[in-house]
């Protein structure tokens, strides 16, 4: 069963390399901030794995919720700011050419 775990930890560590290059090059603020979220995400699978790999699922698994916890505030809270950002660009007086 442990060749399983592995296994899943593998493929998930190559998920995350993929992702990466989204945070690298994402066209938009939004993609680079969606893939950080996945790796977050896939970091929370990869505790839980780890967990049930050693033998010790609940001290892992709570480690992972409290991580995906962190994540998803993290997450809203960027956003957020991103908005805010945008909001206050979007009042502000266009200044007009040639003047």
């Amino acid at each position: 069963m442990h060749d399983v775990y592995t296994a899943s930890i593998i493929v998930i560590l190559v998920g995350v390399l993929v992702v990466l290059k989204r945070v690298i090059q994402g066209p938009t603020l939004l993609d680079r901030i969606l893939a950080v979220n996945v790796i977050g995400t896939k970091t929370i699978v990869l505790l839980a794995l780890l967990g049930f790999l050693r033998d010790r699922a609940g001290f892992f698994l709570d480690i992972a919720l409290a991580y995906g916890l962190i994540n998803f505030i993290a997450t809203v809270a960027v956003l957020r700011y991103f908005e805010a950002r945008c909001e206050r660009r979007s009042l502000e007086i266009p200044r007009e050419e040639g003047a």
